[in-house]
C-alpha cells in the first residue's frame, strides 16, 4: 500500500494530447474530491515563457533554458475561483496561456535538462498524495506508481473546435484551419520526440471523449478512482 493510500487519499496521472479537456476534467476532479490539481503543462509553458523574457531559443540555447529551468520556483495558489501558477513568486497564469507561449513550449519541454528539473518538481508535489496530476507524460514518465493512471483523447477535429472556441471566449480571433493545422503539429511534435513522447502507459485506462459532457468524465474517471482505490492501486482493466 503507498502512502497515499495509507492517508486515504490516492494519486492520479491523467495523460492526453492537447485539446482534449484534461485540464477542466482534472480541476473538477479536485474540487469534487478536495484534492491539489497540478498543471504540469503549465510549468512548461512558465520555462517557455521566462526563456522567451531572456531571448532564449529551444534549439540554440537547450543549456541555458536547462538551467533556467532549475533556478524556476513553482507554486499553485488559489486566485478567487481559480487556480493560478507562480513562478518565482509572480502570478504568471495569463501570460502563459497565450498562442505564443504555447507554441514556444512543446519544443521547450523536449529539452532533457527541462524535464529532468520539472520532474523532480511534479514528483515532490504528488509525495504527499491527494493529487491529481494532468500532463502528456504523467503515467509514464512522472508518476508511474500512480494510484490511477487515465488516457484522455479526442479526435483531432474536436480537440481544435475545443480549442477555437476556448480563444474565441478570450476574445483571441483565429482561424479554425490554422488551429487544426497546428493541433496536428503539436500532435506530431509531441508523439514523435524523442525524450518521454506522448502514449499512454501500458496499465493506463482510456477514455475517448468526443460524445461525453465534462460532467460525464468527471463522473467516469471519480468511479474508477473508487474502484483503483479499493483494489489497492493502479487499475489496469482498460475501459
Amino acid at each position: 500500500m503507498t502512502e497515499s493510500l495509507a492517508k486515504g487519499k490516492g494519486v492520479v496521472a491523467i495523460d492526453g494530447p492537447a485539446g482534449c479537456g484534461k485540464s477542466t476534467v482534472a480541476q473538477m476532479l479536485a474540487r469534487r474530491l478536495g484534492y491539489i490539481y497540478v498543471d504540469s503543462g503549465a510549468m512548461y509553458r512558465a520555462v517557455a515563457y521566462r526563456a522567451s523574457q531572456a531571448g532564449l531559443d529551444a534549439e540554440r540555447d537547450a543549456q541555458e533554458i536547462g538551467n533556467l529551468a532549475g533556478e524556476l520556483t513553482f507554486e499553485f495558489q488559489q486566485v478567487g475561483d481559480e487556480q493560478h501558477l507562480f513562478g518565482d513568486g509572480e502570478d504568471v497564469e495569463e501570460v502563459i496561456r497565450s498562442v505564443e507561449v504555447g507554441n514556444l513550449s512543446s519544443p521547450v519541454s523536449a529539452i532533457p535538462a527541462v524535464r529532468e528539473h520539472l520532474v523532480a518538481a511534479q514528483r515532490q508535489m504528488a509525495a504527499p498524495g491527494g493529487v491529481i496530476m494532468e500532463g502528456r507524460d504523467i503515467g509514464t514518465v512522472v508518476l508511474p506508481d500512480a494510484d490511477l493512471k487515465v488516457f484522455l483523447t479526442a479526435t483531432a477535429g474536436e480537440r481544435a473546435r475545443r480549442r477555437w472556441r476556448q480563444l474565441q471566449e478570450q476574445g483571441i480571433i483565429e482561424d479554425y484551419e490554422q488551429v487544426l493545422r497546428d493541433q496536428l503539429e503539436r500532435d506530431k511534435r509531441d508523439s514523435s520526440r524523442a525524450v518521454a513522447p506522448l502514449r499512454p502507459a501500458e496499465d493506463a485506462r482510456e477514455l475517448v471523449t468526443d460524445e461525453l459532457t465534462v460532467q460525464q468524465v468527471v463522473d467516469v474517471l471519480e468511479s474508477w478512482l473508487q474502484d483503483a482505490l479499493a483494489r489497492g492501486g493502479t487499475d489496469a482493466q482498460g475501459t
